[in-house]
């Protein structure tokens, strides 16, 4: 498993997150067995949100009563949770926030979080508020670093203007048929084509020049949560039969090969699986050991359906 050094931090993290917003009714042990499997995959870091479960902390709680992790277990593994998203609003107050991460602590069983992310864009943010929170969290050692999720640039330095601590993370929505983060700055300034249409403002390139760390989630999504591209021969034949010949020619799945056209990019990205499956979790870190060759990486953009001009 690869891991990689995080800018501006003393992490040194998995180039795969285990993400574990779908163990809200599975059993004790098999939240064990799927934790523990990527654990000897490789994978050390593991990321929550307050919300996820249907009940707020739930997941988190389950996560927690079901590890029970010690001292030693606990610092060997890097916790990344999120707060901001609430009943029909978001809510980027440090009262919010305060409140949030406490109740992350006692759901997860910890007495800190490595990372803690802002999750999406609060547009009546304060970043006054957010500083404060932040320097309470910090001073008080129950959070170790932050960092934002589905932001843009200008939206990480209007934070900035009052946030003193790094913002290295960014988790972001990318896949190998919903990469307008990646697709746009190829067909930059061609009239006409849907692809040309900046939707991240840049956000791939600025990330690259300010050290920030993308985190790449629903990498399997066909676009928006309406399910995966993977095996999908009636919408993605082209596709998928590239996925299958790599796949042989490099000795992983075609879900491998999925992860390893993110992990391939030079931008260091980090993917996030969603999946429950510990086998699974065996595939996508297999695949991000494999490093596509550019004519490989391009293959899966065109036939993805993306434009080179």
């Amino acid at each position: 498993m690869d891991h990689r050094r995080i800018a501006n931090t003393d992490l040194n993290v998995s180039s795969v997150i285990l993400g574990l917003m779908r163990i809200t009714d599975m059993p004790d042990a098999e939240i064990r067995a799927l934790y523990h499997a990527a654990r000897e995959a490789g994978v050390n870091m593991i990321d929550h949100a307050d919300i996820y479960g249907g009940r707020r902390h739930l997941c988190e709680e389950r996560f927690g009563d079901a590890l029970r992790l010690t001292a030693a277990e606990r610092d060997g593994v890097v916790i990344q949770t999120k707060t901001g998203i609430r009943e029909g609003y978001f809510d980027f107050s440090a009262e919010h926030i305060l409140a949030s991460v406490d109740g992350s602590l006692k759901a997860l069983r910890t007495d800190y979080i490595d990372v803690l992310l802002l999750h999406r864009p609060d547009t009546l943010v304060e970043p006054e508020e957010v500083a404060r929170a932040f320097d309470t969290l910090h001073a008080s050692g129950k959070v170790r670093h932050f960092g934002v999720s589905n932001q843009t640039p200008d939206q990480i330095a209007l934070l900035k203007t009052a946030v003193r601590q790094p913002l290295p993370f960014n988790q972001v929505q990318l896949s190998l048929t919903h990469a307008p983060l990646i697709a746009q700055g190829i067909a930059m300034n061609m009239e006409g084509h849907a692809q040309s249409v900046d939707r991240t403002l840049g956000l791939l390139d600025w990330s690259r020049l300010n050290g920030m760390t993308l985190q790449a989630w629903s990498p399997f999504q066909k676009a928006w949560f309406d399910g995966t591209f993977i095996g999908d021969r009636a919408e993605f034949r082209e596709l998928n039969e590239a996925l299958d010949e790599i796949a042989e020619a490099h000795g992983v799945t075609p879900t491998g090969i999925a992860v390893a056209w993110i992990t391939r990019h030079p931008a260091k990205m980090q993917v996030v699986l969603g999946t429950t499956k510990p086998e699974r979790v065996r595939e996508c870190v297999a695949g991000a050991g494999v490093t596509l060759s550019r004519p490989e990486w391009y293959r899966l953009f065109r036939a993805a359906g993306y434009i080179l001009p």
